[in-house]
């Protein structure tokens, strides 16, 4: 007799492992819920920190412009261009390579900064509007720009332009690649 378990300490076991198996099944729901929230929130840092950079040209303005139309920093990692394939690391470079000889300009150093959100830097202005036009027909087919930048969250993008006053694409990549000092455009 003393053995044996009595009717009423048979069913208190039933509730307790029970109540084990519903403190368990709370448990894992409390960690689905905060995985979930936890991926909602970096999706919403992502949302606020994301860079996305663009060339414009400013015609009035005799200029090629680099925009964060994001709300995030875009940071610089490498820029190349390119004149018929051939990697230039001037935009004075740039210029002779297309037959402009030495023309008026100012440029502004793109490479290795951070770029904030709205922020336009003048990467090239010409000094008068038929320099400009030279500068922008010779372009065409010729020049190629290529940029890639990270979020302060270290994803990256690839923008490349066949031409700085033409339509881009841009792409996710995994990370910038470093190029070579013969590649790596100065200016």
């Amino acid at each position: 007799m003393s053995g044996s378990p009595s009717p009423g300490q048979a069913r208190a076991r039933n509730w307790d492992a029970l109540a084990a198996v519903i403190a368990s099944l709370v448990g894992a729901l409390a960690l689905l819920v905060s995985g979930y929230t936890a991926y909602l929130q970096r999706s919403q840092v992502r949302a606020q920190v994301w860079p996305y950079l663009m060339l414009a040209s400013y015609d009035t303005e005799n200029s090629v412009k680099l925009l964060n139309k994001g709300v995030g920093p875009a940071i610089v990692r490498s820029v190349r261009v390119r004149v018929d394939g051939k990697p230039m690391r001037t935009w004075r470079e740039v210029t002779d390579a297309l037959g402009l000889g030495h023309v008026p300009l100012r440029t502004s150093t793109i490479g290795g900064n951070v770029i904030s959100g709205g922020e336009v830097v003048p990467m090239l202005v010409l000094g008068d509007a038929d320099t400009y036009h030279r500068f922008r027909a010779a372009s065409r087919g010729h020049t190629a720009v290529d940029i890639c930048y990270c979020s302060t969250l270290d994803e990256c993008w690839a923008y490349a332009a066949d031409d700085p006053t033409a339509q881009a694409i841009q792409k996710p990549v995994d990370s910038c690649p470093a190029l070579p000092a013969a590649e790596a455009f100065g200016d």
